[in-house]
């Protein structure tokens, strides 16, 4: 559906947000709902007792595969499960309708993306409510949470419709 154009990868270089290294500090400052994007992520707040509503897990973190204690801490996560097919530096219709339905659900949701779930964080703002919370990692560095405010979604919403392919279907799947 969407596809990121060689020259916006700088933009997404710099954290959208404040970065954490202790999940209890993050978690003191996150609001409910809470939506993880990347397998560590995921890992570590469920480490520290909480249980995202949304997960967005691919197996990978920095392009090799998880820790076997990962993956493991990983595998009862959520109350349901949904799989989906997401290739490197693309937004597709299945990971947009699935991120939507996932927020929109009662139970907390565990999505597994074949392929990569990188880019997960724009839809993921987008798609979460109004004061909500969207956790993703920064390689290297940590946790970076982004506040889900009219300002967050404007800034996640000017970067997709820069993305090659058709945003507007893209946006209309998330129900924005």
């Amino acid at each position: 559906m969407l596809t990121l154009p060689p020259e916006l990868r700088e933009e997404f270089k710099e954290p959208f947000g404040p970065l954490f290294t202790d999940v209890e500090t993050l978690l003191a400052e996150a609001e409910p709902p809470i939506i993880a994007v990347g397998d560590m992520v995921t890992y570590h707040l469920r480490e520290a007792g909480h249980e995202p509503h949304v997960s967005v897990v691919d197996g990978l973190t920095e392009r090799a595969a998880i820790p076997d204690e990962v993956r493991e801490g990983l595998e009862n996560a959520g109350e349901r499960r949904i799989d989906v097919v997401n290739e490197p530096a693309e937004l597709s219709r299945d990971l947009l309708l699935a991120l939507r339905e996932a927020v929109d659900a009662e139970a907390d949701t565990l999505l597994v993306v074949e392929g990569e779930e990188d880019l997960a964080t724009l839809p993921a703002v987008l798609a979460a409510p109004l004061g909500g919370s969207v956790v993703y990692g920064q390689p290297g560095e940590g946790m970076v949470l982004i506040p889900v405010t009219e300002d967050a979604r404007a800034e996640m919403r000017d970067l997709l419709v820069r993305f090659d392919g058709d945003a507007d279907a893209a946006l209309a799947a998330l129900g924005v």
